[in-house]
This record gives C-alpha cells, structure tokens and sequence, in this order.
C-alpha cells in the first residue's frame, strides 16, 4: 500500500517518477516510482541529515552490494542506485503485493500445499544469498512479499558477508527480529551469523504462515529471545508431514539444520507451475486488489493504443468461486418485506422514547446527487418504519451533510457529523474520493461508516494514524470482485474465442478493475484477449471509431467496455454500425440513463453487472417499493434500496441493545455490525469481522431491452 507524497518530498529521483509513500523510517524514506518506460521500483532515499553519517554510509553502501550481489528470481532485484549522491538513493523492483504477514493477518494461516511452495521459493532465494558469500539475518514474514508470480524475498539492510571481520555494529547488540532469530545469536554471546541462521529463520517462518503465529510465541524481546534459546518451538496445528522438517529446521545446533538446497528438495513445491494457483483464493483476491491499484497510478503519456498490462493467472475456479452465488439472494431478503408490510401504518410514536440520531453524508447537490438523494431516501423511509412501532424503545431521526461531490467539503461534512453527539453511523458518502477524504474524520469520531456505493479497492489503503480503519463497512463487493463475473459470463458463451476489451482511462473507478479481472479470465481460459487503453475525452474528440475499427478488423468476436457511460455509448453506435452482434458487456458506471439517451437504438442487448438491484423488480422489495412510490409518488431509484438495507441493519443492533437496556457506545457499534449477518431487501450482509470487507454475494445482472435497462437478478 502507499500513501500521499508529502510537501516536503521529491518529484523525482535520478529518472524515477515518485508517486507516493511505501514507508518510512528514522533514516530514510521508500517511494513507489516509475521510469519513462512505465516500470515501477521501490526507491529508497536517505535523509539529507545522515548523507554525511561515514558508519551510516557504510551500512547503506553494504546494503546496495549485499542486494546487487544476490542473483535469484526469488530475490527482489536491484534496479539502480547511487550510494555517493548528495540524496543517496536505491531503487529495487516493485511487488504490487502484501507482506507474508498482512496476507496471513488479513486472510488466516496459510494450507500446508502453500508453505511447501512459499518454502521452497525462500530456500532457493536462501541458497542465492550464502552462494554470494552473505547471510541475510532479518528473514521474517514481514521480508516477504506475495506478487503475483511468486513469493520475493526483500530487505539486505542487515546483510553482511559470511566472513566479515569487522562488525558495523555494537559489542553484543542483538540484530535481527526477536521470534526469528537463531537461539546462537538470540544468547547475545557473540556469535557470528551464519547461513544456518537464516534456515532457523526461514523455519520460523514458516511455522507462522502455517499456523498463524510465531513458534516462540509473542511478547517482549527480552521474552522472546530466552523462549528462543531455551524452550522448545510451538508446533501445534502444523501439517504432520511439514512438521518434522520444520522442526529440523529450529534445531537449537545449527550443525543439525538442513542446508537451503536440501530443505527446498525436501519441500518439492514449484513456485513456477503456476504463479497465483498455490495460494488460497482469499490471498489471491488481495494481491489482485494490490495489482488493480497499480493501473490506477498517473499516466507518464497516455496513448490511445496502448496493451493493456501483463496480469497474473489464477485459476478458473478461484475465480468462479468469488463471483458464486447469488441465488439464495431473493430469497434472503422476504422476511424483511414481511416487517416493513406488517409495521408500516402500525401505531403512533411513544412519548417517553429518546432520540438518537443515524446520518446520511451523500452528494445532494453535485454530480452524484440522483444517487445521493436516493439513498437519503432510503435510510429516512426505514427510520420512519422503526419510529411507527408502538413497542419501540426510542426515537431515530435522520440528519444529512451534503459535500456537493467535493472530497475537500467531504472532510467537512464528516465533522459536522461527527460532532453531534446522538449520532451513532453514517451512511455514506456517495463517491469514493469523497469516502476517502472522510474517512479519517470518520476514524478519528471511532464513527462508523456504511459505505453503501464506495467500492474502490484504494479505499482500503487509505492512511490512518492506527493502520488499518476499525470503523468502515463496505455495503457491497469491491470494484475487483465486482468485475469477475464480467469474465465468467463472456468466457462462458458460445463461440467467444477473441475477445475485445476497450478501457478508457476517463474514469479511474471500476475501468481497472475490469480490464485485470477480463485479462486473467481470457488467460485462464485460453483466449486471446484484444484490448486496448484510450485517454480521457477520446469520446469528445476524434471518437472512439478508429479504435473500434481496428479492433473489428482483428476480428474481435466479443467485447467489454470498461469506462464511463458517454463512452460506452460512441462505442455502442459505433458497434452498431458495423453490424456487430456479438456479446458486449459493461461495468456498472455505465448502468446510467445518460447511455440509453446517447446510445439509442445501438445499447439494446448490452448487459451491465452491477452491485444493485432495481427495487422494483425486486419481489423482496416489493413492500420498500410500494412505500417508496406512496411518499414520492414515483418509483425508487438505483441504491435506495441499499441505503433503506444499511439503515435497517443499524437499527436492528440499536434496537437489540436497548431491549437489553444499554445503547451500544459509537466504538462498540462499529465491531458489532463488523461481525453481524443482515438479511436485507437486496441481499444478505456478511463482513470480514477484522477489515470490515463486504463477505456476502452482491452482483446483479441488468440487459437493455426495448430501450429500458431490464433487472435479470443476481450473477
């Protein structure tokens, strides 16, 4: 993940482009950066104060060689560097992936078929290191990244030569990372680092990836380093036929400690055979996400015939399995128009209730406002629901803070709300760079947000001062998940053989999302994709006409646009004029009145997927829509019903903690809504109790037929 550049930083590095933040330490800094020819590298810069530090220079001097002198496809590269300038400086190759240890947090420990392949890769990666005569010394999950060819080991600041004879460090100063350090160099006794060091690490690690947690437990380094030397390893849950090696592995001897070269035979994993298919599918989906960030990033030159760029392979089924289900989803959400029908016109407001308050942050006046005042609508016609029970134990109200589609006024909202004290969620807001502008306002308050139609995977990354955001609830799939049905329904026709697939950088929402999730889809199945990559305002300009001809002209049988709907609506004419009828697809962005008014007779047979239903051809939502239609006099709009859900599910714990006679705190709120299941209208709500992550099915189906979109239901 990276975060903003600060005013204080570079533009630029020796020819890389700096886009933004990968961390930061008391000594330097790590950039994401890009050259002319658009490839990316993490670039380490020293602060200006130790460029003339001699024992500093002399560590980021070994730094540089120790890495330039490892030579595996398991190891991250060195790219270039300059150890003399005036900003000393390294740039090594970027993995868009999380750490072993964010995988492992975020997704649980790791099937014993994986830790033979991720075993096996860092043994190879090992074997390189002491074949250039260094020790790594820092081998830990957090030195390990997860890419989408493969595990890379990364990080020889505190490498060092096998046989150096003078150390850069102190008299009996411990270095490395307590937990994965060898028990001869946990003792402080001064021994020197060896090669068999690095195995008793990689053996820690490994025990951690497949288990969840350190072998010698967690706790003070102090702690740590005295289990290390004394105790014996925690190996409880490890695969029975990887325990014994492991365990040779943390041998208190390094004499009995098997060699890199033997412990990768031993392991027989490939990590070549297919790059993404020994990883469990949640991880995949996370390196996934990681990668689709990375086409978000600024272009250095748009072109307008640019391929678009290599992507990983997961398997078909992996796939298949994130864009499963659905069907149970009408049948979810019954129960739910049975109370709207049975409380809706039920008796008065108590007199003696109090009154709390749940809040909408949504664009009501700018460019979102359609979607924006949907959803006020939805969350005010479910709390005019809860205050029409005779038996309800206190009054709701709605209040609302409108940014105008502004992320800069969005912070503002956020604090308006914030502020008021009876305020216990936020449903909202209506963008997703007006989410991420807000969220930290939103952190801060310990408030929690429902992110009904946010679902860009960039809003998970955004930086918080705790790391990770307690408060946040995505109300549907990302933009990634969301676009993997794209593929399987393309994939699964008959006679789609050479797809064509069109992004228009216009908008940086779901059109990246869309060209990774197609790009691996045709891989998996063995198809040869056609794509194509336009800047924004081609459609204002020449038009997308030449592109599309092109296209045609190499015999494209299928195609998907991923962009705005004014775009897709030139490429729906232009299509249409040509006489093609083959299949053609489309992100939700496009699920908009401004493509059939533009498009015309051409957007008939489009089919766009969505992660929203139209109400009212919804048989679960008919009680919502007649209520709808009765207080506005016409039927709902697109996330109404959504909306109406995130209130409804807010109410239902509000209601519950004050039969118990507590009302739930704002912090206490956000963990319980993280770790509940909804049976909405639309569908059924499940979370990721530790991300906040939506975890249930919400992709829909909508074909324009007789000039209308048509609902089809859940994908």
């Amino acid at each position: 993940m990276t975060g903003q550049l600060h005013p204080s930083d570079p533009s630029s590095v020796a020819g890389y482009r700096l886009l933004g933040r990968i961390g930061a330490g008391g000594m330097g800094v790590v950039y994401l950066g890009r050259t002319e020819a658009g490839a990316l590298a993490a670039v380490k810069v020293i602060q200006a104060e130790y460029a003339d530090d001699d024992e500093f220079l002399a560590r980021f001097r070994r730094e540089v060689s120790a890495a330039r002198r490892v030579e595996s496809e398991w190891a991250v590269p060195v790219l270039g560097a300059d150890t003399e300038a005036e900003r000393p400086w390294m740039a090594t190759a970027y993995v868009p992936g999380p750490s072993l240890a964010e995988a492992v947090t975020r997704c649980g420990p790791l099937p014993a078929r994986s830790v033979r392949v991720l075993g096996t890769a860092l043994a190879r990666a090992l074997e390189a290191v002491h074949a250039a005569g260094l020790v790594h010394r820092d081998v830990k999950p957090g030195n390990v990244l997860l890419g989408r060819d493969g595990p890379r080991l990364i990080d020889f600041g505190i490498a060092r030569a096998a046989d150096a004879t003078t150390a850069l460090t102190s008299a009996g100063m411990v270095v490395g990372t307590p937990g994965f350090l060898a028990p001869e160099l946990a003792a402080g006794g001064g021994a020197e680092p060896g090669p068999a060091g690095d195995v008793f690490s990689l053996g820690c690690l490994l025990a951690y990836a497949a288990t969840g947690r350190p072998p010698f437990g967690t706790g003070a380094s102090d702690a740590l380093l005295y289990r290390t030397v004394h105790d014996e390893p925690d190996l409880e849950g490890l695969d029975e036929e990887l325990r014994p090696l492991v365990r040779e592995c943390l041998a208190k001897d390094p004499e009995l400690r098997p060699a890199p070269r033997e412990l990768a035979g031993r392991l027989a994993g490939d990590p070549a055979a297919d790059p993404l298919g020994w990883l469990p599918e949640s991880v995949v989906l996370l390196i996934a996400e990681r990668s689709a960030r990375m086409l978000d990033l600024p272009d250095v030159e748009p072109t307008r015939a640019e391929p678009v760029a290599p992507t990983a392979r997961p398997g078909r089924r992996r796939l298949l399995a994130v864009a499963a289900g659905g069907a149970a989803v009408l049948a979810a959400g019954g129960g739910a128009a049975v109370v709207w029908n049975s409380l809706r016109g039920a008796g008065g407001p108590s007199a003696a209730a109090d009154r709390w308050i749940i809040g909408v942050h949504a664009d009501l006046s700018g460019p979102g406002r359609v979607s924006g005042r949907e959803q006020e609508r939805g969350v005010r016609l479910a709390v005019e629901e809860y205050n029409a029970r005779p038996d309800r134990l206190f009054e709701l109200a709605v209040t609302t803070a409108d940014d105008g589609g502004s992320p800069e006024r969005a912070v503002g909202a956020a604090s308006e709300l914030a502020d008021e004290p009876r305020l216990l969620a936020v449903i909202g807001p209506t963008g997703d760079p007006e989410a991420e502008a807000a969220l930290p306002r939103y952190e801060e308050a310990m408030l929690p947000l429902l992110a009904v139609s946010p679902g860009h995977p960039s809003l998970a990354g955004v930086a918080l001062p705790g790391g990770q955001s307690r408060v946040l609830l995505h109300l549907r799939p990302s933009d990634l998940a969301l676009s993997v049905p794209i593929g399987v329904h393309l994939f699964e026709q008959a006679g789609v053989q050479r797809p064509g697939l069109i992004q228009d950088r216009s908008t940086d929402l779901e059109s990246s999302a869309v060209a990774l999730a197609t790009s691996v889809m045709a891989r998996d199945a063995g198809h040869v994709l056609h794509p194509r990559v336009v800047p924004p305002g081609v459609h204002e300009a020449e038009g997308f006409g030449p592109v599309v001809t092109e296209m045609l002209e190499a015999g494209i049988d299928s195609f998907v646009f991923a962009g705005l709907p004014e775009g897709a609506a030139a490429v729906a004419r232009e299509l249409a004029a040509a006489g093609f009828t083959g299949p053609r697809i489309a992100p939700q962005s496009v699920l908009d009145p401004l493509f059939l008014e533009q498009a015309g007779d051409a957007a008939e047979g489009w089919l766009v997927h969505a992660s929203f239903v139209d109400a009212a051809g919804l048989p679960a939502a008919e009680g919502f829509s007649t209520a709808y239609r009765e207080e506005h006099g016409s039927g709902p709009g697109y996330r109404a019903a959504e909306a109406y859900d995130a209130a409804g599910m807010v109410i239902q714990h509000l209601a519950a903690a004050a039969a118990d006679g507590e009302m739930p705190s704002r912090a206490a709120l956000a963990p319980l809504l993280r770790e509940s299941t909804y049976a909405g209208i639309t569908k059924e709500f499940a979370f990721d109790p530790d991300t906040g992550d939506f975890a249930g099915e919400g992709r829909f189906a909508h074909e324009v037929r007789d000039g209308r979109f048509t609902f089809l239901g859940p994908v």
